[in-house]
């Protein structure tokens, strides 16, 4: 026996080596269906074929294809393994084709190969070859046989066939008698191409002389090296029963549906028996059946019926075949065969095996992407076997058909993670039977993200309004954008792109946080100075390659009542009492316009709204002064009991929240002419002087008088001397003096009762920058000095160049100022002359 063993190993072996050498030419002529064989009892390790290399792969691949074996069946994937090392198909469990396929004539395991980046399956067959491992067996060690004496020569006895679980010429039976004078063995072929052996009475029997005979009987197949099995059969030679029992049929066909209940009838089989009596009474058997099939069938003794016991699958097994045996009283037997057809029904539905997810989908797959694998199988034959396979509901994938029984999922249409991020695909797999069964299967495919979405501000355009005087980094605005993607794509930081002048610009005035979005202010804003600016800010994603988008920033600066209004005129005195005035005439009716306060407001709106107050007047019923304009008019006429020197004090507001305000003094002198003007203005000027002031000016007025004393006799001398010269005013109007311009100067001006002498040019008011006069020999002095109360120098008519050459005094200087003209001359009714009153004084 282990001689024999070793020689089936080894020509397994053989088996094997040839298959990995011949089996991968064929399966490249269809490399979506490879095909292998390898014969059954091969052991664990053994190789079947070079997988890897068949599908076109090299073991550097190995690692990224990711290959394996799948199948719906899974008992069938522990016969084998992949190399991991290399991608050959191994042997991993030993095979034993009469345990995995019975006596089916073909025996092969089918599975799929799956192969991931790219998603594909292959169909692979492998073909268990049957070699001879298996032995004829009877189901009896002995078989007794009862023949009575007066059987005639030439009878034949059926005996039991013997069963070889392996297929072809392995389970080919040929039978072998020992030698016997009284029997021969026969061999009779049946309908199902078995070999029936018979045993032949080849000469009569005497039960006086021999009641038994003792043979053997040997079963031998057809392998190499050969099997065989025997039986032990006894023959005990019994009196007279002439007729054994005849069926009405040498073989009965039946049909079964499958899931028949428990105790159907399938079909009644029926002998006679032409002998009387115990001789006829003939009872059923089942004759030569293995055990599996008596474990389904039963048969009745008395009534021939055969039942089911146990239940019908038509996937585990669709036909039957075994022999009944009807035995009268006296022994004799007769035999038939019974052939029972399972049929088939729709019991079994579809069986969905997930084979490969590729799970998340990135949304940019192009069409025809393969995101998953299923396999369908359905255990039913015929319409019943037949499936299909759809999805259900709508979305973006579609199922098409693989090789075999599997389907690949792939992309139908453009996916976008936006609108769905996660899909249940539910695969219907539905048969042909009627009624159709159906079996369903989900699976749950994630899209996965990629920057397709650039982010989107909220607002395409932003206003912020800040009021001025802000604190250095108080917080602006705050701008959101959105990014429909997810992670980094989705995670949004913000920049500043530029502004009204560009980014250099904008970035003094404010700065953005970059993941909040936040505009604070990088200093203090002054309203004055900037009163709007714009800039522009960058959203953008964490995507490679990031995407973005920009968004305008409008700051309007608010004004704040933070400016006092300033006075332009008249203007703010340098010490008290000293400033401007403005000389009314006494004639003057109400609504004289005497003067007009000019103050402007560095704000803006509500807050350089000006209004004008008078504050302070020395008769306040005097004047009155324009709310808006700021203009200073008489509010009635003026009388002789109103007082020479009038001092107006006016406020002038604004119109913010709090109120700022400034205040302006103006001196109005009412006199006729200007020499009724200058005492009170030489009162003013002195009022204003504090007593030690007053004391000084009083010594340097006496000082100055006799000087002017002096200088006027040496005049006087001059005078006499030169009594052919030019008298006083013509010379006053000599060209050397004035400009082309033409002034004109009123004779009745250079003599008076006033007790000092003043030389006066006139000219117009558009044509004061044109008049011409000679530079001062000595330095001149304000006009408040003139107003400070000290006499001027004097100047007597027949002086002829006194307002050209300086005092004798060597401290005198020449005071000169344009005041308004005190009379009217007709030539200069429509431009109101202006006055140059020139004076020498003593320091």
């Amino acid at each position: 026996m282990g001689a024999r063993q070793g020689a089936q190993r080894r020509a397994a072996a053989r088996h094997v080596a040839l298959l990995a050498v011949l089996l991968p030419v064929c399966c490249r002529a269809a490399p979506e269906r490879l095909r292998y064989a390898v014969p059954e009892e091969t052991g664990s390790g053994s190789l079947v074929g070079p997988l890897a290399r068949d599908l076109g792969l090299s073991p550097a691949d190995l690692p990224a294809r990711q290959l394996r074996l799948v199948s719906a069946a899974k008992r069938q994937l522990k016969h084998f393994a992949v190399g991991a090392e290399n991608g050959h198909l191994y042997v991993s469990e030993r095979l034993d084709r009469e345990e995995m396929c019975g006596d089916s004539a073909s025996c092969s395991v089918s599975f799929e190969v799956v192969l991931q980046n790219p998603l594909n399956v292959f169909h692979v067959d492998v073909a268990i070859q049957d070699i001879n491992d298996n032995s004829p067996v009877f189901s009896k060690a002995a078989l007794d046989l009862e023949i009575g004496e007066l059987m005639l020569p030439g009878a034949r006895f059926p005996l039991e066939m013997a069963q070889d679980p392996d297929v072809g010429s392995n389970s080919l039976l040929s039978y072998q008698l020992t030698d016997s004078p009284s029997f021969s063995l026969a061999v009779k072929e049946t309908a199902s191409g078995k070999r029936q052996p018979e045993l032949v009475l080849e000469a009569a029997l005497d039960r006086e002389k021999q009641s038994s005979f003792q043979m053997v009987l040997m079963a031998v197949d057809g392998g190499s090296p050969a099997r065989s099995g025997t039986v032990q059969i006894r023959v005990n030679v019994t009196d007279a029963n002439d007729n054994a029992p005849v069926f009405s049929k040498s073989a009965y066909e039946a049909r079964v549906r499958e899931n028949a209940p428990a105790g159907s009838l399938v079909l009644r089989v029926r002998a006679t028996d032409a002998d009387a009596g115990s001789n006829g009474r003939v009872s059923y058997a089942f004759s030569n059946v293995p055990e599996a099939v008596r474990a389904v069938f039963s048969i009745d003794s008395d009534s021939g019926d055969i039942r089911n016991e146990g239940t019908l699958d038509f996937e585990e097994r669709n036909r039957y075949s075994f022999g009944v045996e009807a035995r009268d009283g006296g022994g004799l037997s007769g035999h038939c065969q019974v052939l029972v057809e399972v049929t088939d029904e729709n019991d079994n539905a579809p069986e969905i095996t997930t084979l490969s997810v590729s799970s998340p989908v990135p949304e940019d797959s192009p069409l025809g992407t393969v995101v998953a694998l299923v396999n369908v199988h359905d255990a039913d034959s015929g319409d019943n076997g037949k499936v299909r396979c759809e999805l259900e509901g709508e979305s973006p994938f579609a199922i098409v058909a693989s090789s075999g029984s599997s389907y690949k999922v792939v992309t139908a249409s453009a996916l976008d993670r936006e609108r769905a991020a996660e899909h249940n695909v539910t695969v219907v797999a539905s048969d042909g039977g009627s009624p159709a069964l159906c079996s369903r299967t989900t699976l749950a495919l994630a899209v996965s993200d990629v920057n397709d979405n650039a982010p989107v501000f909220e607002e395409a355009a932003y206003s912020a309004y800040v009021a001025e005087n802000n604190a250095a980094g108080a917080a602006v605005l705050r701008v959101r954008a959105r990014d429909a993607d997810a992670g980094a794509n989705g995670r949004v930081s913000y920049w500043l792109a530029g502004g009204s002048a560009g980014e250099a610009a904008a970035a003094p005035y404010v700065s953005v946080e970059a993941r909040s979005g936040a505009l604070y202010a990088q200093r203090s804003f002054d309203y004055e100075q900037c009163r709007e600016f714009a800039v522009e800010v960058r959203a953008q994603d964490g995507g490679s390659p990031a995407r973005s988008s920009t968004a305008t920033v409008r700051v309007f600066v608010l004004d704040l009542n933070d400016n006092a209004p300033q006075v332009l005129w008249p203007a703010a005195a340098a010490s008290p009492g000293a400033g401007p005035f403005e000389v009314v005439p006494r004639s003057a009716e109400a609504g004289y316009l005497v003067a007009k306060v000019v103050a402007v407001d560095a704000d803006a709106g509500r807050n350089a709204w000006l209004s004008y107050e008078l504050l302070q007047a020395t008769e306040p019923a005097l004047f009155r002064l324009g709310l808006h304009s700021g203009e200073v008019r008489t509010a009635r006429a003026v009388s002789e009991r109103d007082a020479a020197r009038q001092r107006l004090v006016v406020v002038v507001k604004d119109h913010g929240q709090p109120a700022l305000s400034a205040t302006a003094t103006l001196h109005v002198v009412l006199a006729e002419s200007l020499q009724e003007a200058l005492p009170a203005l030489s009162e003013r000027a002195a009022g204003a002087e504090s007593p030690a002031d007053l004391q000084f000016y009083l010594v340097l007025a006496l000082a100055l008088l006799c000087a002017l004393f002096v200088l006027s006799v040496a005049l006087a001398v001059a005078a006499r001397v030169r009594r052919a010269g030019p008298p006083a005013v013509l010379r006053c109007l000599g060209a050397e003096r004035f400009a082309a311009a033409g002034p004109a100067f009123p004779a009745d001006f250079c003599e008076g009762t006033l007790p000092y002498s003043y030389n006066l040019c006139v000219a117009p008011g558009r044509a004061v920058a044109e008049c011409a006069l000679l530079p001062a020999p000595l330095p001149s002095r304000a006009v408040d000095d003139l107003l400070s109360g000290d006499p001027p120098a004097m100047l007597t008519p027949s002086s002829s160049r006194a307002p050209a050459e300086p005092p004798s005094h060597p401290d005198a200087v020449q005071v000169c100022k344009p005041t308004p003209a005190l009379f009217s001359h007709p030539s200069l009714s429509s431009h109101p002359p202006r006055l140059l009153v020139c004076s020498f004084r003593k320091l």
